[in-house]
């Protein structure tokens, strides 16, 4: 079962290569092994671009000649879990979850008394975008950006849809938003924030569609796999129309996926021991649900799970998984605890474990992501350097 490696073998790590390399200094996370400081430092124009989604254990069995696989120089973790909403937080502000806090797609926040999904900052039952209400995101994520540390012109291309959302511009202060609505639209961005050689500069890159369509159709599905081709074909003529400029770009993901099957994935009322035990609803993901269980349950519904639920799902004490390093090291969050839960089920095989609230849609998903299996937690390192 991989875990994290924190110590010099993750996206944390590779961040704090990246930050040290652009002038600012240290993270508190050891350099990624593999990936000089003075290699990143020498280039005056560094790219991170994160295809979400794209876990290595997936790209290495596919199109062994494509022009991807050529760069890639190996594979690192993600973060714990491995999903999003805690992996790019990690790529704007180059810490682990421990620090940051943001722990899943749903996540409790006890200061609201609410749980919200971090990623639209929404109450989970849907309703008016937070920040319509008055609530302060600046204050509520505490996040400080990596953009402020860098010293170099920052940049951030994103999805037009996405550039003036809450989280993006809490997470991407100091930095230059651009946005884009199709791949060429993309490249053209990221090519832009080469052009010149007066200011050297940083820019983050975000693709969202491969993830998107591995949820929606699953990983191994045509639909992944042609648009794989397509963005192979795109960065092969992107790297070719920047040819002679002075830049080093890194391309990896956020997190892998694993296919599910209606018969894995799992709804909570099925298990209603489990349902009664607990005094919120489920948290985290779908594939590692942080459970709130009531006092007077914890027995029980400890018991339930190694009795009747242990084919599923392995059951761990969220503070356990803290003092074992899954969500990093040194010193947490100060609401790290508040926002894991008590307990935490770990999905064996594919499982699944889902739940709804009142006014909440449904959404069917194939291709999930946050567990520990290697197709989710291992992501590629890929070095385009000119």
């Amino acid at each position: 079962m991989p875990l994290p490696d924190y110590h010099g073998g993750s996206i944390v790590n590779l961040m704090a290569t990246l930050v040290a390399g652009l002038g600012g200094g240290d993270t508190g996370y050891a350099p990624l092994v593999g990936l000089d400081v003075q290699e990143v430092a020498r280039h005056r124009h560094v790219v991170l671009l994160v295809v979400d989604g794209l876990g290595h254990e997936f790209l290495a069995r596919s199109q062994p000649g494509s022009f991807l696989r050529k760069g890639l120089r190996g594979r690192i973790t993600s973060v714990f879990p491995s999903t999003t909403t805690a992996a790019v937080a990690t790529f704007l502000t180059a810490v682990a979850p421990q620090q940051h806090g943001l722990t899943g797609w749903f996540t409790f926040f006890r200061e609201l008394g609410s749980v919200i999904a971090v990623l639209p900052f929404r109450d989970r039952h849907g309703g008016i975008e937070l920040a319509e209400a008055g609530i302060d995101a600046e204050g509520l994520f505490g996040s400080q950006p990596v953009f402020g540390r860098i010293p170099r012109r920052c940049n951030i291309v994103t999805p037009r849809h996405l550039i003036d959302s809450t989280f993006n511009a809490v997470h991407s202060r100091g930095a230059t938003h651009l946005g884009y609505a199709t791949l060429p639209q993309f490249f053209d961005a990221v090519g832009g924030c080469l052009a010149g050689d007066s200011e050297r500069s940083f820019t983050y890159a975000y693709w969202p569609e491969f993830d998107r369509l591995a949820h929606e159709y699953g990983v191994a599905s045509r639909q992944v796999s042609m648009h794989l081709e397509e963005l192979d074909a795109a960065f092969d003529y992107f790297i070719d129309s920047i040819r002679g400029r002075d830049y080093f770009i890194i391309v990896t993901a956020d997190h892998g996926f694993i296919d599910t099957s209606p018969d894995s994935v799992v709804d909570l009322q099925s298990h209603p021991v489990l349902s009664r035990s607990l005094v919120l609803p489920l948290c985290g993901e779908r594939r590692v649900p942080f459970c709130y269980v009531h006092p007077d349950q914890c027995a029980r519904f400890e018991d339930y799970v190694a009795t009747q639920f242990s084919r599923e799902a392995t059951l761990a004490r969220s503070a356990d998984l803290v003092a074992r390093g899954y969500f990093g090291h040194g010193t947490p969050h100060p609401r790290l605890h508040e926002r894991i839960g008590h307990y935490a089920l770990i999905m064996n095989g594919n499982f699944a474990l889902t739940d709804q609230v009142a006014g909440e849609k449904k959404h069917v998903q194939i291709g999930m992501h946050g567990g520990v299996s290697p197709e989710e937690m291992f992501v590629p390192l890929i070095v385009l350097g000119s």
